[in-house]
């Protein structure tokens, strides 16, 4: 921390950045029929990011083990794609385009040429089954759908691969400038998919204010580290979780663009030495991982050969994780010492609801933390009335992050958020000293390998399967993934084999939600006196 601002103190930090005429003020505005706070100073649209971002230059923005993409390059990159999609593809404002690939520059290139044509850029799970990928094509109706080549094999129609396709496009037309068309604050830019509590998977519209309030949430983080002494321009951020998530789309490739720092991109499956060499080489400073991955690298053996001395920021994100845990990671893991935090957020939050500080954990381990700055979250009871601290309801949130609804299900967005723009997330938890804890996740959520993993939707098909009676899905422990799915089902008759279960489900779901324990058996499920399924019960059985 800098003398000045050990002196000032970091509340009067905050109240200097965000009060009125901060660079990062906040205030009062309508947002869809609602009073919320906003930053002051925001771009506009996502138009205005892209096109200062090539004022960075010759700046690294995008690095693999491979290659190496300038700010410029990108730029001009997404400026002849957008201008493809536009005259060659006929791709008009508002023209949704799928991606469905693994990570890669060209995935982010797709992205802003996506936003550079006018377009909505939908993210689809690069681990879905054909079935899922059916439906959301359906669903979103993607005028382009660009793929890698592993993916179109899946897809029924026509798309671009991200092996030919895309780098043709991209250097089509190299003397393009970026004409990005006006966007409203409310229109529609990214559509990402959340698994359904009903068994389908929603899609969270998230707006040009959502993204720009996150870039500006980011850029006034990197404004406290300058106070405090320290120079965001150096960070250098790795990408390791999948694109289609708003950890890496949202909250690291489409922020970094802004703030011209770069973005180190791990392609393929998370390998301990892979990742570790790339940090090594770029001299990572920052990492977001899920358990997972720390888990991997507690189980891989010696970590030491790798210099890994840049990484000063690590956290862990999408699970909270057990101080015991931490404390094994912290072992064998330098920079997970001082710097483990937990967070909370969701799809349809768009960036983080909430942050635990390692200070935060040492003094109230399980805390999720404080709301994130714009967020407002209050505890409320069945009637929506908000609860004191210390008294257990329904988490609900307000800000100018909240996506705007669920595309095309006005029925489920009525559900999510009432007439003041709170939105119910269905988490159940308790406000204690200002900190969030959460007591259960929503409809029995499972969590593996950082994935959510919706029981409905599994139970929704496993009730195709012929002569089943009945089923119920929940997650049990895993020492690797957090959590594996398990299914006990009930037939009426004679029974199929686990062989015969696995492969029918893993013809119509993605392969993370395909059961890994199976309970198979002609007794009925345990019910209470109301015929609710005693699921405790169950997952001690199971367990």
């Amino acid at each position: 921390m800098s003398p000045a601002a050990r002196r000032r103190g970091p509340m009067e930090i905050v109240r200097k950045l965000t009060g009125p005429g901060g660079e990062f003020e906040l205030r009062e505005e309508d947002v869809l029929g609602a009073r919320l706070p906003v930053f002051a100073n925001r771009a506009r649209n996502l138009g205005e990011v892209l096109t200062r971002s090539a004022s960075f230059g010759d700046r690294d923005y995008l690095v693999t083990a491979s290659r190496r993409v300038s700010f410029a390059e990108h730029a001009a990159a997404v400026a002849s794609m957008a201008r493809a999609l536009r005259d060659d593809l006929g791709v008009q404002p508002g023209d949704r385009i799928a991606i469905d690939a693994a990570n890669g520059p060209e995935w982010i290139v797709s992205f802003w040429a996506t936003i550079a044509a006018g377009g909505v850029a939908v993210g689809y799970n690069a681990w879905w089954a054909p079935r899922e990928i059916e439906y959301a094509l359906g669903h979103t109706d993607p005028k382009v759908v660009i793929a890698d080549e592993k993916r179109a094999a899946l897809i029924s129609e026509d798309v671009l691969t991200v092996e030919k396709d895309v780098p043709s496009l991209m250097a089509r037309y190299p003397d393009a400038v970026l004409d990005v068309p006006d966007a409203a604050e409310d229109d529609p830019a990214v559509i990402l998919y959340t698994s359904g509590t009903s068994g389908r998977p929603k899609g969270a519209v998230h707006s040009h204010r959502n993204l720009t309030s996150v870039v500006e949430y980011h850029r006034f983080n990197d404004a406290l580290m300058r106070e405090f002494g320290d120079d965001p321009s150096a960070r250098r951020y790795l990408l390791a979780l999948p694109l289609f998530h708003i950890a890496c789309l949202h909250n690291l490739a489409v922020p970094r663009l802004a703030t011209g720092t770069a973005v180190i991109m791990h392609e393929g499956g998370f390998d301990v030495d892979r990742v570790l060499g790339l940090i090594e080489k770029e001299r990572v400073t920052n990492w977001g991982a899920v358990p997972t991955m720390a888990n991997r690298m507690i189980e891989h053996g010696d970590l030491s050969k790798y210099d890994v001395s840049s990484l000063s920021a690590f956290s862990l994100a999408t699970a909270p994780s057990s101080p015991a845990f931490k404390a094994r990671l912290q072992a064998v893991f330098p920079p997970a010492k001082g710097g483990v935090v937990d967070s909370y957020g969701l799809t349809e939050s768009c960036t983080g609801i909430s942050t635990a500080t390692p200070a935060d954990l040492a003094e109230a381990p399980g805390t999720l933390g404080r709301p994130t700055i714009g967020v407002q979250l209050e505890i409320r009871d069945p009637d929506n009335r908000a609860v004191a601290d210390g008294v257990e309801g329904e988490v609900c949130v307000r800000s100018a992050y909240n996506m705007t609804g669920y595309w095309r299900d006005p029925e489920a967005t009525a559900r999510t958020f009432d007439a003041d723009r709170w939105m119910h997330t269905g988490d159940i938890g308790m406000v204690e000293d200002g900190r969030l804890r959460l007591t259960t996740r929503r409809s029995d959520l499972i969590i593996r390998g950082g994935e959510n993993v919706y029981p409905a939707e599994i139970e929704n098909v496993l009730a195709e399967f012929p002569g089943l009676r009945e089923c119920i899905v929940i997650g049990v422990p895993h020492p690797d993934l957090g959590q594996e799915v398990a299914a006990v089902t009930v037939f009426a008759g004679s029974t199929p084999s686990t062989d015969d279960l696995a492969a029918f489900a893993r013809e119509r779901l993605a392969y993370f939600k395909v059961p890994s324990r199976w309970h198979i058996t002609t007794d009925p499920l345990p019910r209470n006196a109301t015929g609710k399924v005693l699921r405790k019960q169950i997952e001690t059985d199971i367990a």
